[in-house]
């Protein structure tokens, strides 16, 4: 979620952790993670400009959702 957006579950583990004894923890931003396989042969361009567009258009929000885009070899 992006900073300016409430994130409930987040504040319930910092409060949790807080209750833990984790006294250090200010803040927690709880989020989403996808684990996407790619086809052999696929160029590292046209792969990168693939998932940008999928992330943007299907699987974040961008009005309330930052995204990051890492393509692991």
């Amino acid at each position: 979620m992006k900073s300016t957006v409430l994130d409930p579950q987040g504040q319930t583990v910092r409060s949790a952790l807080n209750g833990l004894g984790y006294q250090a923890i200010a803040g927690v931003r709880q989020g989403k993670f996808f684990d996407i396989d790619l086809a052999d042969g696929l160029a590292p361009e046209q792969a990168r400009r693939d998932i940008e567009t999928i992330a943007h258009d299907v699987l974040a929000n961008p009005v309330i959702e930052e995204y990051r885009v890492e393509i692991l070899d």
